[in-house]
């Protein structure tokens, strides 16, 4: 049975990722995850006890770690989801940054080329780097990024993840190591850490705190289901040609605010601030009158949005589900595991402001 690694699999996309290939392939998923503040196992509560899924509890920049496992498993393909992510966080503390996303990918990376340069090693060998649409920095009112963007990130973490970008790309030229590389825009869906601005929103208006937006609330970001995403990395995996990026995205641009608005509306159907205490309690007779604008984030890129036209004449690949169905389907999710949130949560992080070292404490992020 092919074996796959699969690293950050305990996280938000990771972990969909996960369920997704257990039940579209037939091969050994061993998910590798440093189980910080954003990766639990709870994400994986619902395969854990399936005989083609394992576990283990590391850091990818270990490289004594790494070279084990690799040695052990002997994969045919490694899947990196691996990354600190949240541009809040890279925003206060770059450091882990650039130790888990350029420190990390590059032990990846070796263990993988000392495994291909074995005799033995996979004939059919396939690196395939997780990366985002942040890396190509900032649009203007019109235009998309495309694979051909050059790179301009302008945050500590979307420096980290071009730097590892540019690293997979240079295995691939100068060692003939399979690599691949997708880009994506912003997603969404169940079992998203609370930081992200969809879930912080659907839980602050749940429990009648404020829903803080930044600036203007009229940054613009291109959304994508997670779901279909995770269709979108196994179809670069199988038919993907080595060597070559890919981007997708949902063709779903909004603002925040219209994001915000938009989650309101569906809390009012699905649990209507009428029968709300925490709404009542506080006199508010609508989610939307939760709204509040704050300082914006240092460097806050304006707009984002993403060709995904190569992936869909190379590979075939769309997302199924529109804005309006995913938001309705991940506003359900939230609200029939109230737990899971809580749970994730732990006393860690409890959707404080991230991101300003003077200690402002509303926030909003994307």
């Amino acid at each position: 049975m092919p074996t796959w690694i699969v690293t950050g699999g305990a996280g938000f996309i990771g972990s969909n990722f996960v369920r997704h290939a257990l039940g579209a392939t037939e091969v050994e998923l061993v998910v590798v995850d440093k189980l910080t503040y954003a990766g639990n196992p709870m994400s994986l509560d619902e395969v854990a006890e399936d005989p083609r899924f394992r576990l283990l509890e590391a850091d990818i920049a270990d490289r004594a770690a790494m070279r084990e496992l690799f040695a052990r498993t002997r994969p045919e393909a490694v899947l990196n989801f691996a990354a600190e992510s949240h541009v809040d966080r890279s925003i206060d503390d770059p450091g882990i940054f650039l130790h888990t996303n350029i420190r990390g990918t590059f032990e990846l990376l070796e263990a993988s080329r000392a495994l291909c340069d074995d005799d033995g090693g996979p004939s059919d060998f396939r690196f395939l780097q997780v990366s985002t649409d942040e890396v190509y920095g900032t649009l203007g009112a019109t235009g998309r990024f495309s694979e051909t963007t050059p790179y301009a990130p302008n945050s500590p973490y979307a420096a980290s993840k071009a730097a590892a970008d540019h690293l997979v790309r240079a295995y691939g030229e100068t060692y003939d190591l399979p690599v691949l590389i997708t880009n994506c825009s912003n997603n969404y869906g169940p079992r998203q850490f609370p930081e992200k601005l969809v879930p912080l929103m659907i839980l602050n208006a749940l429990e009648g705190k404020d829903l803080p937006l930044y600036g203007d609330g009229g940054n613009v970001r291109d959304w994508l289901y997670v779901g279909d995403h995770c269709a979108g990395i196994l179809e670069v995996l199988r038919h993907g040609r080595p060597g070559e990026k890919y981007n997708m995205g949902g063709d779903s641009e909004r603002t925040n605010l219209e994001i915000v608005d938009t989650l309101c509306d569906l809390l009012e159907e699905l649990r209507p601030a009428a029968d709300n205490p925490a709404l009542t309690g506080r006199g508010a007779a609508t989610y939307s009158e939760l709204k509040r604008f704050v300082a914006d984030r240092p460097g806050h890129d304006r707009r984002y949005a993403v060709d995904p036209g190569k992936i869909r004449r190379e590979l075939g690949w769309q997302p199924r589900h529109d804005l309006e169905s995913g938001l309705r389907e991940t506003v359900s999710w939230y609200l029939d595991n109230l737990e899971w949130c809580e749970a994730v949560q732990s006393g860690r992080y409890r959707r404080e402001r991230l991101g300003l070292s003077a200690g402002r404490k509303d926030q909003e992020s994307s």
